[in-house]
C-alpha cells in the first residue's frame, strides 16, 4: 500500500470518527478526535482521542469502546471501501504530554 492512500484513508476516518462522535457524545465532556493510524493492510484503525475535561476520559473512553461496533456501520455508510478497519480506539497521550509542556513553558 501506498503510504499516500493510508494518509488518505487516516484523514477520511478521522473526519467520520469526529462526525459520529459529535453526534453521539453526551456533552458532559469535549472529546476531539486527535489522530486516527491506519495499519499498511487497511484492516486496523486507532482512533486517538484527547478529552476534556482531564477526569472524563475513562468515561469517554469507555464510551467510545462501546460504540466501536456503531462507529464502524456509520463508517460503512459514509466510506467507499471494501473492507472497513476493526476500530481501537485510545487516549492520545502524546497531545496530553505537549499540553503539559506548553503550561510549563508558560511558567
Amino acid at each position: 500500500m501506498s503510504s499516500n492512500r493510508t494518509e488518505r484513508v487516516s484523514l477520511h476516518l478521522k473526519e467520520c470518527a469526529s462526525a459520529f462522535i459529535n453526534g453521539e457524545s453526551n456533552r458532559r465532556s469535549m472529546i476531539t478526535v486527535t489522530d486516527v493510524q491506519v495499519s499498511s493492510d487497511l484492516k486496523r484503525a486507532t482512533v486517538r482521542i484527547s478529552v476534556f475535561p482531564d477526569d472524563q476520559e475513562d468515561a469517554a473512553l469507555d464510551f467510545l469502546k462501546r460504540k466501536r461496533s456503531e462507529l464502524r456501520a456509520y463508517i460503512k455508510e459514509r466510506v467507499n471501501m471494501k473492507i472497513i478497519p476493526h476500530i481501537e480506539v485510545e487516549i492520545d497521550r502524546g497531545e496530553r504530554h505537549r499540553q503539559q509542556i506548553d503550561r510549563l513553558l508558560e511558567e
